[in-house]
């Protein structure tokens, strides 16, 4: 199943994708694509419906159908870094013994079309495309082997950063990852059984056209099942948590010389068989205190 979010920002409902390409409201099944939905049973259910006896919904999704992230409530938006070996040496660091895990705050969460500010002030905001990992069955010190059972299904990320905020700023990695608008999520959710091997997608990414990021998961340092039973000895792992699993070589900080995003360009990213998205970047709007000083200038 390929399970979605359509409609505006904040407001949206659930559905799924029928075999055509039509969205199919859920709404008079599920009230959202979030929590205990994901979970064995819940996706059992799902899949017991006839799809086509459900309302379609108008509009080509991601023309004009707004789809918003494939899922809702996100507990926890945890991320893993340096985890492709060519991606950790275009950076200037080692390959790490153990996954790098830091996170994005749930706020910076956005639909996969949705356009991606470039803070006020920013120098240095970059792309990465990520697979991303959505638990369905949650859990602590959880099996490497049984890891893959704990999976609901998998999208596509692109786990945007400030690279000066990241690296320049002092601290953790946090402030440069959770800008608002810093994490679409989608366009779909597909789950797990349409999914053979996490460790076989190629992932790519282009801004204007030209094509920076082609890669494959088969080149993760740490796979997703490693990445499932890792976490879980440091937390729980609950239904609808949101894991990216780390980006191939291709980054902006990782040109020579560096590229870096700048407003009015177009970004598109996929994963073969998870879907694509497209974002424009904007201008952030400026700080409040900002717009006031400068109404006196």
């Amino acid at each position: 199943m390929k399970l979605l979010r359509y409609g505006p920002a904040g407001q949206e409902r659930p559905g799924v994708l029928d075999a055509v390409g039509n969205v199919r409201d859920l709404s008079g099944v599920v009230d959202d694509i979030a929590g205990a939905v994901l979970r064995p049973l819940g996706l059992a259910r799902l899949r017991e419906l006839d799809i086509e006896t459900l309302p379609i919904v108008a509009g080509v999704p991601q023309q004009d159908l707004r789809l918003g992230p494939c899922v809702g409530r996100v507990g926890k938006f945890i991320c893993i870094g340096l985890n492709y070996a060519d991606h950790a040496a275009e950076s200037g660091m080692e390959v790490p013994a153990e996954p790098v895990v830091f996170g994005k705050w749930t706020s910076a969460i956005s639909g996969p079309d949705d356009d991606i500010e470039i803070p006020y002030g920013s120098v240095k905001t970059d792309w990465e495309v990520e697979l991303g990992v959505v638990i369905g069955q949650g859990g602590s010190h959880i099996a490497e082997t049984d890891a893959l059972s704990h999976v609901a299904g998998y999208c596509v990320i692109n786990d945007v950063s400030e690279r000066e905020y990241q690296l320049e700023r002092g601290g953790s990695w946090d402030k440069g990852k959770g800008c608002d608008t810093f994490g679409p999520i989608g366009p779909w959710l597909v789950t797990a059984d349409e999914v053979p091997d996490p460790q076989a997608l190629r992932l790519w990414l282009e801004v204007d056209g030209h094509r920076y990021q082609d890669g494959s998961t088969a080149t993760m340092v740490f796979g997703v099942a490693q990445i499932v039973s890792y976490l879980s000895r440091f937390m729980s792992l609950q239904a609808g948590d949101v894991i990216a699993t780390g980006t191939p070589p291709g980054v902006g900080l990782g040109q020579k010389p560096p590229v870096f995003l700048e407003a009015g360009q177009v970004i598109r990213l996929g994963i073969d068989g998870l879907g694509e998205q497209t974002q424009c970047t904007v201008p952030a709007v400026a700080p409040v205190a900002q717009r006031q000083t400068a109404l006196f200038e």
